[in-house]
């Protein structure tokens, strides 16, 4: 079968056992660089995009992907939400409260964020009925003004179902200084944990008890709360919905809450990202010096091809697949070990706790137990082909300068 003469002499040289072993050695090096360097960054992005993926879950399942709210109280919150539900990407409603203030335990205080609930419309919504470690989600009753607190909170007051606390909210009046603290005692009646930092800044009581504590009728909430298809879009459709219901109402979404998080989780994989491709940069640099003595120690050869009628163009194509081929390997090995160990890495994680006696992941200090992985396929062509395209790079240098070399100054030792 026809091959074109670069290709062929180009593999010839890849395949050939060296006078030369310190090239050889070198050779070797920049390929197992460059399979370290992607098979880095394959499994530390996967590890990432796990976090994320872990983080968005958690938090997002607690917070509301989108909210209508009104500029007054809500008297029939159900006819706001079928309205709501008549937009495909709505998946669910329920009625929501929102409040902030302080709460007090023997002395010691914290700022909260209560939410007043709906105890059997909660569940369509977010996931916290599936994260309650003490007490039950169904036991906050209408005027028994019961709280549902987070585990990082129960542990830091030592709260346990059945005590007691006090809720301090801040209330507009006409006394001089404009704001007075009003106090509500509550009863614990329950303690959930999503492992995020929502467990030491997000409390639950039922909204009757909200609207109770806002001087609101028994069945007033602030607003609806949705669940949508796609996270990412809940801007657009809690505007698209406050467009149709009228101006007394207003959008919000968790991009005002949490955008600021997840926007920040973006940047550090983006960073790391760059970080980690300075790995295969470096190799890639080990490419030019391994060519560089290539060209070096095939001088008399490049003289001898010149001679019976090689052009230049050959001789650089000779080189730059010569050089090419160390990237390909060592991006394909690179590739598929990262694949392996991206799929696997809570596998390895474990084993390696098996066998050290340490816990490298407690949830207590890092609200996971296992090191999540998610395998992007975008993220792996990505890096695959950043290698390749650096390997190619890095060839074209020394594969100029092997066409740049005279048949007479090369063969005059010879």
């Amino acid at each position: 079968m026809f091959r074109p003469l670069s290709i062929f002499i180009g593999a010839r040289y890849t395949r050939a056992k060296r006078r030369n072993h310190f090239i050889s050695f070198i050779s070797m090096t920049s390929m197992i660089g460059l399979s370290l360097g992607v098979l880095a960054m394959i499994v530390v992005l996967s590890v990432m995009n796990g976090f994320q993926r872990e983080m968005s879950a958690r938090i997002l399942g607690m917070v509301p992907h989108a909210a209508v709210l009104g500029a007054q109280p809500l008297d029939n919150w159900q006819a706001v939400a079928d309205a709501a539900l008549k937009n495909p990407e709505v998946l669910a409603a329920a009625p929501l409260t929102e409040m902030e203030g302080m709460l007090s335990y023997k002395g010691a205080m914290q700022p909260i964020q209560i939410s007043g609930i709906d105890p059997a419309q909660e569940g369509k919504v977010s996931i916290v009925a599936d994260h309650i470690v003490q007490g039950r989600l169904d036991d906050l009753k209408p005027g028994e003004f019961g709280v549902v607190v987070g585990e990082m909170t129960a542990r830091r007051f030592g709260l346990r179902v059945g005590d007691k606390l006090t809720l301090i909210v801040p209330e507009v009046s006409t006394a001089p200084g404009g704001i007075t603290p009003r106090m509500q005692r509550l009863n614990v009646v329950g303690v959930f944990k999503v492992g995020a930092e929502l467990d030491g800044s997000m409390g639950l009581i039922h909204m009757a008890d909200a609207a109770s504590m806002q001087r609101w009728a028994p069945n007033q909430v602030q607003g609806v709360r949705l669940k949508v298809k796609d996270l990412y879009a809940a801007p657009q459709v809690s505007r698209a919905i406050v467009g149709e219901l009228g101006e007394q109402y207003r959008a919000d979404d968790w991009t005002h809450t949490q955008g600021s998080l997840f926007s920040a989780m973006k940047m550090e994989k983006t960073m790391i990202g760059l970080l980690l491709m300075m790995i295969i940069a470096v190799a890639a640099f080990n490419i030019i010096a391994t060519l560089i003595m290539v060209v070096n120690d095939k001088g008399a050869d490049i003289a001898i091809l010149r001679t019976i009628g090689a052009t230049p163009a050959q001789i650089m194509g000779t080189f730059m697949v010569q050089g090419s081929l160390i990237g390909v390997v060592g991006t394909l090995i690179g590739g598929v070990l990262g694949v392996i160990a991206a799929l696997n890495v809570s596998q390895i994680v474990g084993w390696l706790e098996r066998v050290s006696g340490q816990h490298i992941f407690t949830s207590d200090v890092y609200f996971i137990s296992t090191l999540p992985s998610e395998l992007q396929w975008g993220d792996v062509a990505l890096i695959c082909t950043a290698g390749l395209v650096m390997s190619f790079l890095a060839t074209l240098y020394p594969a100029w300068r092997a066409s740049q070399v005279e048949p007479a100054y090369a063969l005059r030792y010879e």
